[in-house]
């Protein structure tokens, strides 16, 4: 007798089995690069930095907040996100801060593994991975890096969601 192979439904979890081990893997190498984001120390910010309209950043010395807010995830003008994301922590660093509001409700688009530096940026200090040290903004209006994002930070840090 033989075997007719695996059944239409077996075919389709394989598939997404398939699908899901390879977005993990992607997102494993991606994190393996070398995307320096270390603890420096400069001069305290107090009022808003940013840079174009992609990404922005300000810190409110009084709460020790840092916001950061995203419209599009990708590289604009000389400045990557991933040196944005650098001078954005050195600045949270400096500043003392001891909360992080990251606003992804307005991502139109854009390079998801370019969030990487962000990841890895809240992993390297503890005060955000703990409980009301992050805060992650979503929206209905959300692309997919957004959620990528928001998924990545949830499985890996504690943040609270706010939308």
């Amino acid at each position: 007798m033989s075997n007719p192979g695996p059944k239409p439904r077996e075919r389709c979890v394989s598939r997404v089995c398939r699908i899901w081990i390879l977005s993990v893997v992607a997102v494993t190498v991606a994190c393996s690069g070398e995307t320096p984001v270390t603890l420096r120390s400069q001069p305290q910010v107090s009022a808003q930095v940013g840079h174009e309209k992609n990404y922005s950043f300000s810190i409110t010395p009084s709460d020790r907040t840092v916001r950061v807010r995203f419209t599009r995830v990708r590289s604009e003008g000389t400045e990557s996100i991933s040196a944005f994301m650098q001078r954005m922590f050195a600045s949270a660093d400096s500043a003392g801060a001891t909360r992080l509001v990251v606003d992804l409700r307005s991502i139109s688009g854009g390079d998801a593994f370019l969030l990487v530096p962000l990841v890895r940026g809240v992993l390297a200090r503890e005060r955000f991975t703990t409980r009301g040290g992050l805060l992650v903004v979503v929206g209905d209006a959300s692309f997919s890096p957004g959620q990528n994002a928001a998924t990545l930070l949830q499985q890996y840090a504690n943040p609270i969601f706010v939308r």
